[in-house]
């Protein structure tokens, strides 16, 4: 087990360092580094705190913002999503769950976005118009989560095929 959550918070980690180096805009792995944990932790404390940890940890390199509550929040209801996967972790419900996971982040962040921000009129016009502003950044989010998912996930079973104390 000691040796699982090990390779669990290295792949984590390693994603959240992703996120300080040069990459194309909103493509980053920060719903699949919650799908995974929440899918691979077996404590449900773990599973939250090491993917809100590695974020803050990589934000303190890229930089603070005033919606980085709704970012984290959107990132614990991720590591939810995963959790659910616990049992039934498959191409398919892999892929279900990072679109849940991007349109729950997507409509929570850019909420967050109008509610903090003076970007948008508060409104509920604003608030629709602050959405549909953000529809390209869904779908760089979407294509991420499902290819750092993929990676993630893929991965870890290589990874615990050539070393099978990870399967504990």
């Amino acid at each position: 087990m000691r040796n699982k959550v090990i390779a669990v918070t290295v792949l984590i980690a390693l994603c959240a360092l992703y996120r300080v180096l040069p990459h194309p805009f909103n493509f980053t792995p920060v719903a699949a580094m919650g799908l995974f944990a929440g899918a691979m932790f077996d404590s449900k404390r773990l599973a939250l705190v090491v993917p809100l940890v590695a974020m803050l940890l990589s934000d303190l390199f890229i930089g603070l913002h005033e919606t980085m509550l709704f970012v984290y929040l959107a990132m614990a209801i991720t590591a939810g999503i995963g959790m659910l996967l616990r049992q039934r972790r498959s191409v398919a419900t892999i892929a279900l769950a990072g679109v849940a996971s991007s349109l729950q982040f997507f409509f929570i962040t850019n909420t967050g976005m109008w509610a903090v921000t003076d970007f948008y009129p508060h409104t509920w016009a604003g608030l629709v118009q602050c959405w549909v502003m953000g529809l390209p950044f869904l779908q760089h989010d979407l294509a991420s989560t499902w290819l750092f998912s993929a990676v993630l996930f893929g991965g870890y079973a290589m990874l615990s095929r050539h070393y099978p104390q990870l399967q504990r």
